[in-house]
């Protein structure tokens, strides 16, 4: 059976997440019903990463097996047409190796989180960005970041509600950048906890602030303990920008 690859961009707010669920709509299920609308199958489509209530994604990386002759550009266009009005799109449809799984293929992800640092509430970004009113030093949450860069047990910045089997991970880059008003935190690893990098920002708004130092971040990752996440950021500035392939 045809196996098919797809990168797909939404805006998470009307939704409950990525993954389907009974109590709200999902992404999956949004492309899963145009799916189905265009072929009569009851496709599932996999995907990197299964990202929160709310959470974004510029290029999420996703596969469905599809028995239907139907060449990629015509499926795409479809698919695009049948997901109207729901925000979602894709941007890339391609046959794929029968053998590559956009989940289990992947080595990498990475997401960036958005700051907006101003008094003046946010218009056409509210819930595309999270809107923090104290001024923020972006250079201590770039220096505190640090800190958690490489293989640690995340337990700390772990969901109590999170499936994974081991709280250890390794992070690859955590970086801090700003422009203006604009701060983005940039994280990469091979995978993420489920809250992990809105733990981790959370943490780093408190370095920001000056209620953190380095000294704490360290602390609360050495304490392996959810109790000790300072704050957890809400939803609203995660994005999922890329997933690797070998």
């Amino acid at each position: 059976m045809p196996r098919f690859a797809f990168t797909i961009e939404f805006d998470g707010r009307p939704f409950m997440g990525w993954q389907r669920q009974d109590h709200g709509p999902s992404v999956q299920e949004a492309m899963e019903h145009a799916i189905h609308a265009i072929t009569g199958e009851h496709a599932v489509v996999h995907a990197a990463g299964r990202t929160d209530a709310g959470v974004h994604a510029l290029a999420m990386r996703a596969h469905a097996d599809i028995d239907t002759a139907i060449p990629a550009f015509r499926l795409k266009e479809g698919i695009n047409a049948k997901l109207r009005p729901d925000p979602v799109a894709v941007l890339a449809c391609e046959e794929a190796d029968e053998d590559w799984h956009a989940r289990f293929s992947c080595t990498g992800r990475s997401y960036v989180y958005r700051i907006v640092n101003r008094r003046a509430p946010l218009t056409f970004e509210a819930g595309l960005a999270w809107r923090v009113v104290p001024e923020l030093d972006a250079a201590a949450m770039h220096a505190a970041a640090q800190v958690l860069v490489g293989q640690h047990d995340f337990t700390t910045f772990r969901s109590a509600h999170c499936q994974s089997a081991s709280p250890l991970k390794t992070l690859d880059r955590l970086n801090v950048m700003q422009k203006g008003e604009r701060i983005e935190v940039h994280a990469a690893a091979r995978s993420f906890l489920h809250h992990q990098v809105r733990s981790m920002v959370g943490c780093l708004k408190l370095v920001g602030e000056g209620k953190w130092s380095v000294a704490d971040m360290r602390d609360a990752l050495k304490a392996a303990d959810r109790a000790a996440l300072g704050y957890n950021a809400p939803p609203d500035g995660l994005y999922f920008v890329n997933a690797s392939y070998p």
